[in-house]
């Protein structure tokens, strides 16, 4: 996959205890990437994440709103080298 690319990203806000993790494992799944879902200590997500990029995108524009519960006061955005994940995980 020569299109293949690696994020991480980082949602801040209340994105905790409002099923913001599922909601991501969902989307991840439906646009076919891979990586990892896990809570921060500081009270934020990490997403990491591999696949193509206008389904990187896809999912970075959902996390900008997240699952309904969520409110969402900040995302940030890093490409990084890809890690070579074989699916999508809750961590």
């Amino acid at each position: 996959m020569s299109g293949h690319r690696h994020y991480t990203i980082r949602v801040y806000g209340r994105v905790q205890g409002v099923g913001f993790r599922y909601s991501a494992l969902q989307k991840a799944r439906e646009h076919d990437l891979t990586g990892y879902v896990r809570n921060l200590p500081d009270g934020g997500v990490l997403i990491e994440v591999e696949g193509e990029p206008a389904a990187l995108d896809l999912l970075v524009e959902w996390c900008r709103q997240g699952p309904s519960w969520s409110r969402v006061e900040r995302v940030e955005v890093e490409k990084q080298p890809p890690q070579g994940y074989t699916e999508f995980r809750i961590r």
